[in-house]
């Protein structure tokens, strides 16, 4: 609670927001190592339930592998329309207009509300259907089918704790951030073995444990808002829908949440191609995408702060300070993704035996299929910076395009190809799609970097 208290006690007017007067490496630091603490942690929730579930059966770990896509998918939509809300509201407090700021938060919190009556509708509708088209297995489809069931109709908690993250984070308390998803990791853990093994739960207690931490983290959310009322009133009975505003919030978060959704299907695509050479492939690439989020949620984080950093910044004309923070968050991300790629090539072979109980087959096809994938890391952890100054100066569109490539146009005919020739080598379309996508990261960003940061 002293924590909560001397977060709500920090005025934006002492030497106005840090966004735009603490030092650019401190700035950046500051702003992402709650993030990155708190995405760790969720990292360290993803991968425990999936060590959980996996001790069920293998079954239940292959249901969750094909509901991956779909709780992507909802990340997305999330993720996305918080991209344009931190922007436009970043944007509008580095331009001083208080009264501005306060009508993006109530729109925002509309657009989220959408997104969690969206997902409440597949929840109702379309998992029985979606499971069954990934799988002819019955049980594979029942238990993912309950899972993805609880975790959409029940959304309305993880709505409601991103809307309230970036707000903080805009606002200049990035703690907040950490406090929001921090503690609903935390219960999530708590009540995970509670569930899924003492009231013998399973995939859906599992299910359950997550959307129980998503809204306590939503309500804390809420309550920390409430908190630094003084310095950034939120007033909802101003509130009356501005079209021009949800546009504006739109052509941002549209290509952000398609850049994001297109994970999903390259989740779906990429199972599909594997399923050709065998499911094992399908179940390595299920533990891949619970390892690699401990090397890319660290990275996004720096992408995240970066976001309200360049907004706010190019906002308020300040040419300097955009361009170091750019550089800064590319060294960063670089340092971490070098360090990833480490990890992996060192520790591949006890990561699957310890955590996810591998055998000898899954241990053959596993350890090479994570160290081809790591060595991806760099090249993509440049491109994902690019992309957030993208994102910030108005070019939303390119950081689509250059995710069209790594996920889609990239990387799923490299897969196919691979797996009819070498299945062996399949992992390495990673590297062949992040390589290419880094280049032409580059070359877009010498454009905006000519066309927008120079003429500041």
């Amino acid at each position: 609670m002293h924590l909560i208290e001397r977060m709500a006690n920090t005025a934006l007017s002492e030497q106005d927001n840090i966004l735009g007067t603490m030092p650019i490496g401190r700035l950046i630091l500051t702003m992402s190592w709650p993030i990155m603490l708190s995405m760790l942690m969720q990292a360290i929730y993803n991968l425990v339930d999936s060590i959980y579930v996996a001790r069920i059966s293998d079954t239940a770990f292959l249901a969750l592998s094909y509901a991956y896509p779909i709780q992507t998918l909802m990340i997305a939509f999330n993720v996305g329309t918080g991209v344009g809300f931190s922007a436009t509201l970043a944007r509008r407090l580095g331009e001083k207009k208080p009264e501005e700021a306060n009508s993006v938060v109530l729109h925002g919190f509309l657009l989220y509300a959408l997104c969690w009556l969206l997902f409440f509708s597949f929840g109702l509708l379309g998992c029985e259907a979606y499971l069954r088209s990934c799988t002819d297995r019955l049980a594979v489809a029942a238990q993912g089918a309950a899972y993805l069931q609880i975790c959409c109709c029940f959304s309305f908690g993880v709505c409601t704790q991103f809307p309230c993250e970036r707000i903080l984070q805009s606002t200049g308390h990035p703690a907040g951030f950490m406090i929001v998803q921090g503690s609903g990791a935390l219960i999530n853990l708590i009540l995970d073995p509670i569930l899924i093994f003492g009231f013998h739960m399973g995939v859906q207690g599992a299910a359950i444990a997550t959307v129980v931490g998503q809204i306590t983290g939503g309500l804390i959310g809420l309550y920390l808002v409430r908190r630094i009322r003084t310095e950034f009133p939120v007033t909802p009975k101003e509130f009356h829908l501005q079209p021009a505003l949800v546009g504006e919030m739109g052509r941002v978060a549209v290509p952000a949440i398609l850049m994001q959704a297109l994970g999903s299907l390259m989740s779906l695509g990429l199972n599909a191609i594997l399923n050709l050479w065998s499911e094992t492939a399908v179940w390595v690439l299920g533990v891949y995408f619970k390892l690699q989020s401990f090397v890319f949620m660290p990275v996004f984080s720096i992408n995240n702060g970066l976001i309200s950093i360049l907004s706010y910044n190019y906002g308020a004309r300040d040419r300097h300070r955009v361009s170091a923070a750019i550089r800064f968050g590319l060294m960063a991300a670089l340092t971490l993704a070098l360090a990833g790629t480490g990890v992996f090539w060192l520790f591949s072979s006890p990561l699957l035996k310890v955590c996810f109980n591998a055998g000898a087959e899954a241990l053959a096809l596993g350890v090479p299929a994570l160290r081809m994938s790591a060595l991806a890391f760099p090249a993509a952890a440049l491109t994902i910076i690019w992309s957030a100054s993208f994102q910030s100066l108005g070019h939303s569109p390119y950081s689509l395009l250059l995710t069209l490539l790594r996920q889609i146009v990239l990387l799923l005919p490299a897969a196919w190809l691979l797996v009819r020739l070498v299945p062996e080598y399949t992992f390495l379309s990673f590297l062949i799609a992040e390589v290419i996508s880094c280049i032409a990261a580059l070359i877009l960003y010498r454009t905006v970097k000519r066309e927008k940061i120079d003429r500041i």
